[in-house]
C-alpha cells in the first residue's frame, strides 16, 4: 500500500472518513515516500491524532501508540524485564534443588515485556507508530526518541543490539506546548493542521454525522467557526467537539438550531463554564444563530449574494 499516488492517497484518506487538502495529502505521501517520520502540529483538537489512525487503515496495518506524558522514561516506552516471572523462576529453580542461579537464563527474550517503541521496531510487518503529544516529553528522552527514529535500533545490555525487522510508518503529534528541538524536527517531514473553514468542515461533518442533515450540519460548522473566531474565549471549540454536538442535536432529534436546542446543548461545544457564559452573557444565543443564517444556504447561494452587492444589488423579476 506504500506505493499509492497522490490522489489514491487523497482519495483513500477521505473514504476513510479523514477529510483533508491536497497540499495536506503531499505532505503525508512525501513522508511515506521518503520513509521519514511525518511531525504533526497544531491546537488541540484539529485532527493530528486522527492522522496516525486513519493511515493505519488506509495502510491496512496495526496501529502502536505511545501516549507521552511528563516523566515518561525509557522503560515504560522501549521495553522492561518481567521481573515476577524472574522471581518466579528463582523460586522454582530453588525449590528442585539448584546450588546457583545462571543470571543469564533470566534476562533472556521470553522474560522482556515490550514497550509501544521496541513493539513497533521489532513487529514482523510494517506498522504504524503513533508518538503522540511528544511535547509533553522532557529533554533527554526527546533526545532518545530522535536518535531511536534514526537508526530504528536499540541496544539492550542483556541481549545486545535489536534492530528493526520493518521500519515502522512514524508519525509525532505535537500541541505546541514545549517547543521542540532542531534535532528532532531535521529528522521529520512537517505538516500544520489548523480549525477548518467552515466548508471543510461541512465535509467533515457530512462524512461522521451524515444522519444530522444538510441544513443543520451548516449551522454547526458556521456557528463552531464563528465562536473559533472570538478571541476571549478560553478554549475555542475543536472538531471533536463539534462533531459530539452534531451527534447530541440528533439525538434530541434536531433538525436545525434554535435557542432553545442551542441553550441545552453549548456545553457539547464549549467545555468551559467561563466560555459559556461569556457567549450568553455578550453574544447572546439568538445573536448567536442570527450569525449564521445569512450563509446557512450554502456556498453557491452565499457566491450569488456577493455577486448581487457587488453589482449594486439583484434586480427582481
Amino acid at each position: 500500500m506504500l506505493d499509492l499516488s497522490i490522489p489514491e492517497l487523497h482519495k483513500a484518506l477521505e473514504r476513510e472518513g479523514y477529510i483533508c487538502d491536497l497540499e495536506q495529502a503531499v505532505t503525508i505521501y512525501l513522508a511515506l515516500k521518503l520513509g521519514k517520520p511525518l511531525l504533526v502540529e497544531g491546537a488541540p483538537g484539529v485532527g493530528k491524532t486522527e492522522v496516525g489512525k486513519v493511515l493505519s487503515r488506509v495502510l491496512q496495518t496495526g496501529l502502536i501508540r505511545l501516549q507521552c506524558y511528563e516523566g515518561l522514561d525509557e522503560n515504560k516506552a522501549l521495553y522492561e524485564w518481567n521481573y515476577q516471572r524472574q522471581l518466579l523462576k528463582i523460586q522454582v529453580l530453588k525449590e528442585t534443588g539448584c546450588a546457583a542461579v545462571d543470571e543469564t537464563s533470566l534476562f533472556g527474550p521470553e522474560y522482556l515485556l515490550e514497550r509501544p517503541l521496541l513493539k513497533a521496531i521489532r513487529a514482523d510487518r510494517r506498522v504504524v507508530l503513533l508518538i503522540d503529544e511528544c511535547d509533553k516529553v522532557d529533554e533527554p528522552f526527546e533526545a532518545f526518541l530522535f536518535e531511536l527514529l534514526s537508526d530504528f535500533q536499540v541496544s539492550i545490555p542483556e541481549l545486545g543490539t535489536l534492530t528493526a525487522r520493518q521500519i515502522p510508518v512514524v508519525v509525532l503529534t505535537s500541541n505546541g506546548e514545549r517547543e521542540l528541538s532542531d534535532g528532532l524536527r531535521r529528522r521529520c517531514v512537517y505538516l500544520y493542521l489548523d480549525y477548518p473553514g467552515v466548508e471543510k468542515e461541512v465535509r467533515i461533518l457530512q462524512a461522521r454525522v451524515p444522519e444530522a442533515g444538510e441544513k443543520l450540519i451548516r449551522q454547526i460548522a458556521l456557528v463552531t467557526g464563528y465562536l473559533r473566531s472570538q478571541a476571549e474565549l478560553k478554549k475555542r471549540p475543536s472538531i471533536a467537539e463539534s462533531l459530539d454536538w452534531a451527534r447530541a442535536l440528533v439525538a434530541l432529534n434536531a433538525h436545525c438550531l434554535t435557542e432553545e436546542n442551542l441553550h441545552f446543548t453549548l456545553n457539547m461545544l464549549l467545555k468551559n463554564q467561563e466560555d459559556q457564559d461569556l457567549v450568553r452573557s455578550k453574544i447572546g444565543l439568538a445573536a448567536l444563530l442570527n450569525s449564521c443564517r445569512e450563509n446557512e444556504t450554502g456556498p453557491q447561494e452565499a457566491g450569488r449574494r456577493e455577486a448581487c452587492r457587488a453589482a449594486g444589488g439583484c434586480r427582481r423579476a
